[in-house]
This record gives C-alpha cells, sequence and structure tokens, in this order.
C-alpha cells in the first residue's frame, strides 16, 4: 500500500479493520478493460447487504466526479480509458485523502509518468500529454493506491513497485498448488527444431519485447515486422506439416487419457491459419463453418483487407465472445483453438488441460499464458505445456522471477521425469501384489 509515497501501517491497518482514522473510505476499484469491470462490478454488486451499500459504476469522467463529491463512503468502479488527457493536466476530481484506488490487472496499463510530445495537424502547435498513471495522480493527488497483479514488470516508466509501493502481500503459485487453488504445471519438450542458434530466438524476443512492453496494439503489430525472419523460419511449410502431425497425435493421445480442452499459440496469423489448414487436412471432420461447430478454430482479428484464405477465421466482436463461451463449456465441441495473442490473458477456461507454444515467449507475458492450464477442474491433475519452440530456460526463469521462492520447488515437472516415477512406483505396487490376481482393478467393485 502507497500512501503519499510511503508505506503507511496504519492505513493498511485502517483499511483492514475499518480504523476511524480512515474516515470511511470511498474505494474505487480501477480496471482496464470494460468486461473486467462488469465482471468485478457484478461479484461486488451480489454483495452489496455485505458491503451496506450498493456500488456504481462511473459511465464517464463527470460521473466520477460527481460520485467522488461525497465526504466519505461509496465504492465506485471505473477503468483507466477515462483518464486519457490530450491537452495537458489532468483535472482535479478530489483532495480528499480516504480515497483507496483498488488498481487491478496492475501489471499492464497502470503505468505512464512521463511526457510525451504531440503535434497538432492543423495548428503546429506542440502539445504534451501524460500516462493514464500520471493522469490518476493528478485527479486523485492525495489517494492510497494498491495495485493486484499476477506479474509485477520493472521496467523503465512501467515500473510496478515504483508506482504502487512494496509488496503488502505475495500469494504465488508455488502457494496456490499448496492450497490446491491451481493445479501443478508439467513441461514436455517437443522442439521441432530450427536452422539457427537457440539464442537468435532469445534476442530478437527481447529486442520485441522491450520495445513493444508499453505499446498499443497497433504499434505491436507494426514492429512485429522485426520478426519476419524468424515467422518465415517457424512457418516453413514443412515445418507446419510436422507440427500439425505431431499436436494431432499428441492431442488424440491426451484426450484418451483425460477430456478437456487445448490451445496452440503461434507466432503470426499466417501461420495460425496455415496450422489450421494442415490439420483438418489430418482431420476433415474438425472443421465447420458453423461457429457452433467443429474441433477446432482460430480466433483472431482481421479485416476486409485480409485475403480470402484468413476471412472465414475473422469474426467480430459479438462472435469471438460467442466462440469463448463455447470454448469455456466444458461438454461443447470445440476442444483446440489456435490464438496469436488472444485468450492469453484474463481467459478463464477451467477444462483447458493443455497448451502447445511454437511462439517465443518471456517474462510475464509467459505466466500468463501458461496460468491458462493451470485452473482447478474436476479430476484434472495438472496442465500440461508443450513446447515446440525451445522456450524452457525462459520459463524457468519466469517461475524464478515470479515466485516468492525464487523457483525453488515451483519449476514445472519435466515429464520425462514424471513418467519415470510412475514407473517406479508401478513396479514397487507390481512387487507387492506379487501371486495376486489383481486383474478386476478396472473394472471391480
Amino acid at each position: 500500500l502507497n500512501h503519499g509515497g510511503q508505506v503507511d501501517d496504519e492505513v493498511y491497518a485502517g483499511l483492514v479493520i475499518g480504523h476511524p482514522a480512515m474516515k470511511n473510505p470511498t474505494l474505487v476499484v480501477l480496471t482496464d478493460r470494460n468486461d473486467l469491470d462488469d465482471q468485478l462490478f457484478g461479484q461486488f454488486l451480489r454483495c452489496s447487504e455485505i458491503l451496506r451499500q450498493r456500488p456504481v459504476q462511473a459511465e464517464s469522467v463527470e460521473q466520477l466526479r460527481e460520485l467522488l463529491k461525497v465526504s466519505s463512503g461509496g465504492v465506485v468502479f471505473t477503468t483507466v480509458h477515462k483518464f486519457a488527457e490530450e491537452s495537458g493536466q489532468f483535472p482535479l476530481l478530489t483532495e480528499r485523502d480516504n480515497v483507496v484506488v483498488m488498481a487491478d490487472e496492475a501489471h499492464r496499463s497502470q503505468y505512464g509518468f512521463k511526457a510525451r510530445r504531440t503535434t497538432d495537424k492543423e495548428t503546429g502547435a506542440e502539445r504534451f500529454s501524460y500516462g493514464f498513471a500520471r493522469n490518476i495522480r493528478d485527479a486523485l493527488p492525495n489517494a492510497s493506491f494498491i495495485g493486484f497483479t499476477g506479474t509485477p514488470v520493472e521496467l523503465n516508466d512501467a515500473n510496478t513497485r515504483a508506482v504502487f509501493g512494496d509488496y503488502v502481500s505475495v500469494y504465488d503459485i508455488q502457494r496456490a498448488v499448496q492450497d490446491q487453488a491451481t493445479v501443478p504445471i508439467y513441461y514436455e519438450a517437443r522442439v521441432i527444431k530450427l536452422s539457427f542458434e537457440d539464442t537468435a530466438i532469445e534476442s530478437i524476443d527481447d529486442e520485441f519485447d522491450e520495445v513493444t512492453e508499453t505499446e498499443e496494439a497497433t504499434t505491436r503489430e507494426q514492429l512485429k515486422t522485426k520478426w519476419a525472419t524468424l515467422e518465415a523460419m517457424v512457418g516453413d511449410d514443412d515445418r507446419i506439416k510436422l507440427l500439425a502431425k505431431d499436436l494431432v497425435d499428441h492431442f488424440e493421445t491426451r484426450l484418451e487419457a483425460m477430456d478437456g480442452k487445448a490451445m496452440v499459440v503461434c507466432m503470426s496469423r499466417r501461420i495460425c491459419v496455415d496450422l489450421y489448414n494442415e490439420i483438418v487436412a489430418l482431420r476433415p471432420q474438425w472443421h465447420s463453418e458453423d461457429d457452433e461447430q467443429g474441433f477446432v478454430k482460430v480466433i483472431m482479428t482481421g479485416s476486409a483487407a485480409d485475403g480470402p484464405e484468413w476471412q472465414p477465421h475473422i469474426r467480430s466482436k459479438n462472435r469471438r465472445k460467442k466462440l469463448a463461451a463455447q470454448f469455456k463449456k466444458a461438454s461443447s465441441p470445440f476442444k483446440l483453438v489456435i490464438v496469436r495473442d488472444m485468450w492469453l490473458t484474463g481467459f478463464d477456461c477451467p477444462s483447458a488441460h493443455t497448451m502447445y507454444i511454437d511462439k517465443p515467449m518471456r517474462g510475464h507475458g509467459l505466466m500468463q499464458a501458461i496460468a491458462r492450464v493451470n485452473r482447478v477442474f474436476g479430476q484434472k491433475p495438472g496442465g500440461l505445456i508443450v513446447d515446440y519452440l525451445g522456450i524452457g530456460a525462459s520459463l524457468q526463469q519466469a517461475l524464478r522471477t515470479y515466485t516468492e521462492s525464487g523457483g525453488e520447488g515451483t519449476t514445472t515437472i519435466d515429464l520425462a521425469e514424471a513418467v519415470a516415477a510412475l514407473q517406479k512406483n508401478y513396479e514397487t505396487c507390481r512387487d507387492m501384489l506379487h501371486g495376486l490376481d489383481w486383474s478386476a482393478w478396472q473394472d471391480g467393485t
């Protein structure tokens, strides 16, 4: 909890136990997506009796200002985009010091203190604008800020602890697995070799992430031309054929043991489409042009300017939303989804137990992605990450970075080691039961 630039234990304790010093604070719940805002608001709304007040969603900055005019109390939901300001300093909303801002997903959009210079195309006048973080603090100069994130980052002008203060509480994936709040993550390397050194992947990926960490999606798309050479190698026709064959065989074997869903992460939209075509060539019955039917789908954005081969995979936001709901439904025929960037953050499908990664990934982006398969669901024993591009070292580094123990005891379990342990225990049990007829173990009562 960062209060006035300092960690203030009294304010934190007051927040937790309702200390009179807080004078019945106003809570502002800040998110970076409308759907997340709706989801959290719905949760709080259902708890109105416990809160002893009805939370409110601010539809505009003007309404937010009105909601903050009260002297105390209130739970207000808003998104960071309402703090956009193109003409200079953001207007003051309130000077009260008993406002507590709870910023969810604090790893993404809660940064931006440096001035950015723009030039008016008509007048030629220069303007300076700031990121959301500066604007929010101009609007609420005396508020306290709490940030929630699973993946804090440490970059220039995007440093989670610099923005929100030191950690109040850490609950990492090791504790989550111990508490059975999530399932363990297993790792299997099935790398399809490329014709260059492994270090090339890391250097290209480092450069791309460093340049685009705080950029908008459109800018990131333009900057991905830096990946052109690597993308051409990863998307080579022969390699895609090998990938499709191995992936189909592997996933069918997984489904024989345990029903569920899988995600495939590719480098580019072209590779997504090419991989889809190769998969349905092997399994024609998996294809359907009907959104409510079909075993495999590609989820990606696009426009009318994209080629005719891509158009069947380019859907409206509403259609993608319906497909997301269908994929989350465990009983639906939609079992395998191919993505580039979509559904890798903030997307919960508990029945998903396998992720095939064929894209350079690292750091918080990788941690966000693998969390798609660690949700608890029925008898699901764990999530499996299948690595086709050699990201094992990046995965271990991310686990070291984003676990309180520095990765001790939380590293992913290599599948070969798991199989060897199973074989050892199987042989022990077989020896113990020597001479006994235990053939009815599968169908006995």
